[in-house]
């Protein structure tokens, strides 16, 4: 009988990971995976490009949101890069002085791609539901989708999924509308 005894994963192992990598650590486990390719990048550059002016600088919109790229999000044990996150300001005032966060986000968006989409899935969306997340969207920039689940009872319904040039207007957005296909252009 083997003693395949489990080895919890430090920061320092993520420190130590090659420039080009990214790492996180998920109920213990040291998850890695590459720098994002160029269409994954451009996808999550136009979300940001299209949430930043409305809802965080309050520009044709309500404004009141801090929305940052590839946050690391130091949550419980949990050590998280999500493409982008969103706070309401009303919870997280101003951002914090640490190179992390700390406060638990409002709203994830994860960046599918083929060395990601299982753990996103997998590992970090039932993660993200323990943690209180009130909003998950999942983008697959190859397939050109958006699904979006907003949290029940510490669950994932899907409340709506969106292809093509779909116009975006969901929650917790609601207020902007953007075509889907922005984001491949």
């Amino acid at each position: 009988m083997t003693n395949t005894a489990f080895k919890q994963a430090s920061y320092q192992d993520i420190l130590d990971l090659p420039d080009n990598t990214v790492g996180e650590i998920i109920n213990g486990h040291l998850e890695t995976h590459p720098r994002p390719t160029p269409k994954h990048a451009l996808a999550s550059s136009s979300l940001g490009d299209e949430l930043v002016s409305p809802f965080q600088k309050g520009k044709g919109g309500p404004g009141g949101w801090w929305i940052i790229d590839e946050p690391e999000c130091h949550l419980g044990p949990h050590v998280l890069v999500p493409d982008l996150a969103g706070w309401r300001r009303q919870g997280m005032p101003a951002l914090p002085e640490t190179a992390w966060f700390e406060t638990v986000p409002d709203w994830i968006c994860e960046i599918l791609s083929p060395s990601t989409a299982r753990v996103d899935r997998i590992v970090k969306m039932p993660t993200y539901a323990e943690l209180g997340i009130g909003y998950l969207w999942l983008i697959d920039p190859v397939l050109q989708t958006l699904e979006a689940y907003e949290l029940r009872d510490r669950h994932w319904p899907l409340a709506g999924s969106y292809a093509d040039d779909d116009p975006i207007a969901i929650a917790p957005f609601a207020e902007h509308a953007f075509s889907l296909s922005d984001l491949w252009e």
